[in-house]
């Protein structure tokens, strides 16, 4: 008798089951006592003058229930990234509301006129220089930072013109230089806070969208509060 006789008459079939089906079958998968059953009616109903080779049978139950762990182990899978990706989303709407520090040109004074931001320069630096327009481009004010080592520079700027005067609504474009001892330029990126509006989700990746300042990723964001 063959191996597919008698799964047959056992009444175990390799496709999936449905609602009328699983009273026969009971699992998709092949546990210790339906490899015994198995066995046992293998060597009682064999042709002893053409008896199957039992290692092939073997080496076929085997492969059934690896397949069907396979397929159940996959199932697994999708369900846990379906979970991930439903995690994911959540923790990327709770970026909404919040305030980033992150790179850009443009600030939005606060309710008081003045502007809170920082420099990061990617190497130490004697000098460290910004210069602050408004909207029509004229230089409202320049603040001489002075020298830093390597990092992150806060700044806070009050607001008013080199004269004293309020600079105005804004917005503002602020632009940081820095210098070494030697003269040589230091690379160095303004660093604004603005509001997160918005957050979309582009490829199951959240892209913040942020006040001033567009599309930015969050991890282009160096702080949050």
């Amino acid at each position: 008798m063959s191996y597919e006789t008698t799964i047959a008459g056992l009444g175990i079939q390799r496709t999936g089951t449905d609602a009328t089906s699983t009273s026969k079958l009971g699992q998709r998968s092949l546990g210790q006592e339906d490899f015994l059953a198995l066995m046992t009616a293998q060597m009682k109903n064999q042709d002893p003058f053409e008896p199957v080779d039992n290692t092939q049978m073997v080496a076929q139950m085997a492969q059934f229930s690896s397949l069907a762990g396979i397929t159940e182990m996959t199932s697994t899978m999708q369900a846990i990234a379906g979970k991930l990706g439903a995690t994911s989303s959540s923790d990327a709407l709770s970026w909404v509301g919040k305030t980033v520090l992150t790179p850009g040109g443009t600030a939005y004074p606060r309710s008081d006129g003045g502007v809170t931001g920082a420099v990061e320069i990617d190497g130490d630096a004697a000098a460290i220089d910004l210069t602050i327009t408004d909207a029509g481009g004229n230089v409202v004010r320049q603040v001489a930072m002075g020298a830093r080592p390597k990092g992150s520079v806060a700044y806070d700027w009050d607001g008013t013109t080199d004269g004293g005067e309020a600079a105005g609504a804004g917005p503002y474009t602020i632009t940081a230089t820095a210098s070494a001892a030697d003269g040589k330029p230091v690379a160095a990126r303004n660093l604004v806070w603005a509001p997160v509006t918005s957050v979309t989700l582009t490829g199951g990746a959240p892209v913040l969208s942020v006040a001033g300042l567009g599309q930015v990723a969050p991890d282009a964001v160096r702080q949050a509060a």
